[in-house]
C-alpha cells in the first residue's frame, strides 16, 4: 500500500498506551508530513508530568523519511482550547490533513480512503469533512457505493481541508441568530434531534463543552456534508476513566476497524443520504437525548445506569459523548 500523500495530524496528551497503538499504525503508513500537537500537564495532577513525557517519547520516534512539525505545550490548555487551537495550527502549515486523536486506531486503508477523497473533493464546498467511523452502519445503508454523505460530522478519525476549518468558531457567535431565525428547522434531522441540538448548542454557546460540538455546529449550520465510509475504518479505544468525555464503556467502544475495498466505488451523486442521517440521529439520541438526561438525574450511579441499559436496550449502541452519562 502506497504511503498517503496527505499530511497526518496526531493529537496526544497523557495516555502513552493508547498513543503507542495509534502511532504504530501511522508509522506503518509512513506519511510524508506529520504534525504532532500535545497539551501540557495539568498542574493539579502530579502523574501528568510522567505520562505526558512518556507519550511525547513515543511520538518522537519518527524513523521514516518525514517532515515533522511539533506543537508541544508546556502549560495545560484543556481539551477544548488545545484541540481547536491545535487544528488551527495544523492548517497554518498545510491545506489538508488526516486527523487522529490518541484513542482512535485506524485500519491501514483509512489513509488511502482519506487521501483519495481529500483530492477528489478538495474544491467542492459542499463537503466539509471525511469521517473514518460510521457507527457500525449496516452495509445496506450505502448500496453498492464505498461511501455516502450525511450532515452530522463524527470526528473519531477524520480528515478535512483548510477551506473547511476556516468556518470554525470556538465561541459559536452566530448560533443565537441561527437559532432565533428558525434555521434549525432547515436541518436534515428529526424534530427530536433538532430539539436536542438546540439544547446542546445553547449549552456550548454558554461556555461549556470541549471543541467538537462547535465543529458539528459549523458543518451543520453551513449545510455541509460529511463523507461516511461503508466500512467502519476507525476503532475508538478511549471509553475509559481517563477520557475527557467518553469516561464509561458502552457498546460503541472499540467497534472493530475493518479494511475498505480498494479501489473505491464512488457514488454517482453528491447528495444527503436520509437513511444514514436517520441512523446517526437515532444513535446520538440514544446516547445524549432527553431520556438520558432525565435518567442521569433520577439514577446518578453510572454503574446502575449501564446495568439498566443492558436490561432495557440490550442491542442499543451508545454513541458519541456517551461517556458523559
Amino acid at each position: 500500500m502506497a504511503p498517503p500523500a496527505a499530511p497526518v495530524a496526531l493529537f496526544v496528551f497523557n495516555r502513552p498506551d493508547l498513543t503507542e497503538q495509534v502511532f504504530e499504525v501511522i508509522r506503518a503508513a509512513k506519511p510524508p508530513v506529520l504534525l504532532v500537537s500535545a497539551d501540557g500537564p495539568r498542574p493539579d495532577r502530579p502523574e501528568d508530568e510522567r505520562l505526558c513525557r512518556e507519550t511525547r517519547e513515543i511520538v518522537h520516534d519518527v524513523d521514516w523519511p518525514c517532515d515533522v512539525h511539533w506543537n508541544l505545550r508546556e502549560v495545560n490548555l484543556g481539551c477544548g482550547p488545545a484541540m481547536s487551537q491545535g487544528i488551527s495550527w495544523v492548517f497554518d502549515h498545510v491545506d489538508r490533513a488526516i486527523i487522529l486523536e490518541d484513542d482512535c486506531v485506524p485500519d491501514p486503508t483509512f489513509f488511502p480512503f482519506c487521501d483519495e477523497l481529500l483530492e477528489r473533493y478538495k474544491d467542492d464546498s459542499r463537503i466539509l469533512q471525511i469521517a473514518g467511523s460510521n457507527l457500525a452502519a449496516p452495509a445496506a445503508t450505502f448500496g453498492d457505493d464505498s461511501y455516502s454523505f450525511a450532515s452530522f460530522p463524527l470526528v473519531w478519525g477524520w480528515a478535512t481541508w483548510r477551506r473547511a476549518w476556516a468556518h470554525y468558531d470556538f465561541g459559536m457567535r452566530s448560533w443565537p441568530a441561527f437559532r432565533d431565525s428558525g434555521m434549525l428547522a432547515g436541518l436534515h434531522n428529526s424534530r427530536r434531534r433538532q430539539s436536542q441540538l438546540r439544547r446542546e448548542w445553547d449549552h456550548i454557546h454558554a461556555g461549556n463543552g470541549t471543541w467538537d460540538h462547535q465543529w458539528q455546529y459549523t458543518v451543520m449550520s453551513q449545510h455541509g456534508l460529511s463523507v461516511y465510509p461503508a466500512t467502519n475504518l476507525v476503532s475508538n479505544l478511549g471509553f475509559r476513566a481517563d477520557a475527557t468525555q467518553t469516561t464509561a464503556p458502552g457498546s460503541m467502544a472499540e467497534i472493530p476497524a475493518r479494511a475498505i475495498a480498494l479501489p473505491l466505488a464512488h457514488p454517482p451523486l453528491v447528495a444527503h443520504n436520509p437513511r444514514l442521517e436517520s441512523l446517526l440521529d437515532r444513535e446520538v439520541l440514544r446516547a445524549i437525548g432527553t431520556a438520558v438526561t432525565v435518567l442521569r438525574k433520577v439514577l446518578p450511579s453510572k454503574r446502575a445506569r449501564r446495568a439498566l441499559r443492558r436490561v432495557l436496550l440490550p442491542t442499543a449502541r451508545h454513541g458519541p459523548g456517551s461517556g458523559r452519562s
